[in-house]
């Protein structure tokens, strides 16, 4: 006797049924739940990306900066670059 795809499933759900039954109206409340958060915020982001483009905000334009060097030359720790120090 072979096992094919439906057999597996018919076990897994027998299985799920069987020893997570309690557990499964509040796995079911939660995912329910989450969706409806999920919804929420998709339809905020709709709404909110909406009213952006209708204002006509200018584009900003973005510089890549290095970091200051975390060791000065004398060796002692420190994240303020030599220069600054007062």
């Amino acid at each position: 006797m072979r096992l094919e795809g439906w057999h597996l499933i018919i076990i897994i759900v027998l299985a799920l049924v069987l020893f997570a039954a309690p557990k499964l109206p509040s796995m079911a409340r939660s995912i329910g739940q989450s969706m409806r958060i999920f919804k929420s915020e998709v339809r905020e982001m709709k709404k909110d990306g909406s009213t952006e483009a209708k204002e006509g905000s200018d584009a900003v334009e973005g510089k890549v900066v290095e970091h200051p060097d975390t060791k000065t030359k004398s060796g002692d720790d420190t994240d303020v670059p030599p220069s600054n120090r007062v």
